[in-house]
């Protein structure tokens, strides 16, 4: 699946109250100070559509490997606790003034799982993001955006996610409407565009306008807006070969979650208004 492989591949931190600290990331961030509580903490990337930058430290030489799936998810070599975390991505449009990014323009979302690594003392977030081909998840089917804003088709969508082990399927992540982020529409899309032309590369954060230098200001832009909190299931359950992982972004004015665990365990993943991720583990 190399359909955004010309797309910036970039992820939030801390968009849904509660997750940071389900996963063990809180400490990372202390020293991050936002506009407020509710804030994101910082953007970081996962995927870099350039030729390596032979003369930097960062970014670090894995982040220019493809690594979304939207059927598998490869485990890493080491021996490292790896937890799915379910998201939903924007697929956007970018425009700049200048060297400054002017607008970020979302035309469609889909399911998404940001495949996460769980290690203490890892020097920035994008240490624990892509450790190779197959690291990432998104589904095959993005949903055309009509407006970003209150009033447009994402008022009417929720997320959802579920691990198949055994045969058994489990609940992940919580249930919950998009309109749950901290930060959304008009308010998300100010706080990115003004987070990339800002950020520094600080704690667990990168510089991430410098690492769009080398390939002249790319016009796409993939960012997954933060991970939703995890059931408790999901919380202390970590990924096994063999295992597989759903993450299903679905118009709950027209579908149930009855509806979409129905869909799942008929194992029919291509439904009317849902985007669904179905990806089996392997090591």
């Amino acid at each position: 699946m190399q359909k955004y492989a010309n797309y910036l591949g970039l992820g939030i931190a801390g968009n849904f109250a509660l997750h940071l600290a389900q996963a063990g990331e809180l400490a990372e961030f202390q020293d991050i100070i936002t506009e407020d509580e509710a804030a994101p903490k910082g953007i970081f990337p996962f995927y870099l559509p350039c030729e390596k930058a032979i003369d930097n430290i960062r970014p670090r030489e894995m982040l220019f490997t493809y690594p979304l799936s939207s059927k598998r998810i490869k485990l890493p070599k080491e021996d490292v606790n790896v937890q799915a975390e379910p998201e939903v991505a924007l697929l956007c449009e970018i425009a700049y003034d200048a060297e400054q990014i002017k607008s970020i323009v979302p035309k469609s979302f889909a399911a998404y799982n940001d495949v996460s690594i769980r290690i203490s003392g890892a020097e920035k977030i994008s240490d624990k993001k892509n450790w190779g081909m197959d690291s990432k998840g998104i589904a095959e089917k993005p949903i055309p955006i009509d407006s970003f804003t209150q009033g447009g088709v994402m008022d009417n969508y929720s997320i959802c996610s579920f691990l198949r082990r055994n045969g058994k399927l489990h609940a992940y992540g919580e249930n919950v409407a998009l309109t749950g982020y901290s930060y959304f529409y008009e308010q998300l899309i100010q706080w990115i565009t003004t987070q990339i032309n800002t950020q520094t590369d600080f704690g667990p954060l990168e510089d991430i306008k410098s690492y769009m230098l080398p390939w002249k200001q790319p016009q796409n832009l993939l960012i997954s807006i933060g991970a939703t909190r995890y059931t408790p299931y999901g919380e202390k359950t970590f990924l096994q070969a063999g295992d597989e992982v759903f993450v299903v972004v679905y118009n709950h004015k027209k579908h149930s979650l009855d509806d979409v665990v129905n869909t799942l365990e008929k194992k029919e993943y291509k439904k009317n208004n849902m985007s669904i991720l179905a990806q089996e583990v392997y090591a």
